[in-house]
């Protein structure tokens, strides 16, 4: 793939936690224009670490990180990044702080330094691509789970990122509005990395599937650990569809 399209660029990244083994082990990652990554993984693999090292909120213990065509390691060089990339985290909680929806959804826009004016017109423009035309003045601690899901989602998309990062956008939501992010998900032209435990709804919207096992990137579905749904009953947890053995949870 041309590298001039290259978004993302991950050389060589060891990571660990203070006085714990490495959780990322020589990783490599690329994100190119027009690619929509999938990344699974079982729980402590890593993933959440990864996309807050790509983020800078995270240093690596050594290896190369370039966003953009630019090599990025001081704090400095990722204020540029976090303008330009978009986290979504797995708890809305970490996203949302302010009193009302609106409030929430114009901060970042004012932060990359749009007018008030601007903001709220950018501000309801994305609110209306999730269907919460109406949500403007609601309280934001009062929405269920669901609907502080797609006011967090809101907050990202309005700062317009070249670059989405999406770290479980669907956890513990009900089917209609996993429906509605993958509706927006298939209106929007921007690159992303998508984090998710389910098989089928990674199919559903990623180009490409990445495994992020032992601290490193794997291909290959066979090889990733990963759930379904589906009718046989096992689709929530891990299994395997190998043709001699029979599903096994872990």
């Amino acid at each position: 793939m041309d590298n001039n399209n290259l978004l993302i660029n991950l050389e060589d990244i060891t990571f660990s936690y203070p006085g714990e083994a490495p959780i990322l082990k020589n990783l490599y990652l690329q994100l190119h224009e027009g690619e929509r990554l999938g990344l699974v993984g079982m729980n402590g693999s890593g993933k959440t670490s990864l996309f807050h090292v790509i983020m800078g909120l995270l240093k690596p213990d050594y290896g190369k990180i370039e966003i953009f065509g630019e090599k990025v390691r001081a704090e400095k060089d990722f204020r540029s990044v976090r303008q330009q990339v978009g986290l979504l985290f797995q708890d809305a909680d970490n996203q949302l702080f302010c009193p009302t929806v609106i409030e929430d959804v114009v901060f970042g826009p004012l932060n990359q330094g749009k007018s008030r004016k601007e903001a709220q017109e950018i501000a309801r423009k994305t609110l209306a691509l999730l269907g919460l035309e109406d949500f403007e003045h609601r309280v934001t601690y009062k929405l269920s789970g669901g609907e502080q899901r797609l006011v967090s989602l809101a907050t990202v998309l309005a700062m317009e990122p070249k670059i989405l990062l999406l770290d479980e956008p669907m956890a513990g939501l009900d089917t209609d509005i996993i429906k509605k992010i993958i509706g927006v998900l298939e209106k929007i032209d921007t690159p992303y990395i998508l984090i998710s435990h389910n098989m089928d709804f990674i199919s559903d919207t990623t180009t490409k599937v990445l495994g992020l096992v032992d601290g490193r990137i794997i291909l290959g579905k066979d090889k990733i650990p990963h759930t379904h749904m589906h009718s046989h009953g096992y689709g929530h947890v891990p299994h395997d569809h190998s043709s001699d053995s029979s599903s096994k949870e872990s």
